[in-house]
């Protein structure tokens, strides 16, 4: 529990040096820490070490939202065409 209070004041000092809020640090660490998140997932998908489903759900996130990663992150990707 002492980690935590440590955390918490160190955010709450921050957030008295900026003008932030602390949801809005909190936000921003998100952030920070998913995108450090898919960087490590995009390296083993681009060596092929790691599937589109694995990392889906490592991440929590939809395999739509995982392209549109891709795509905005320039990787080559197989894209499929609905048939209807």
């Amino acid at each position: 529990m002492s980690n935590l209070s440590k955390i918490k004041s160190e955010i709450e000092n921050y957030a008295n040096e900026s003008n932030l809020t602390e949801l809005q640090i909190v936000k921003k660490l998100e952030t920070h820490y998913f995108n450090k998140k898919v960087n490590e997932n995009l390296k083993l998908y681009k060596k092929g070490k790691k599937k589109v489903s694995d990392i889906t759900k490592d991440l929590k996130i939809s395999p739509r939202k995982f392209y549109a990663i891709l795509e905005k992150k320039n990787v080559v990707h197989k894209k499929y065409n609905k048939k209807e």
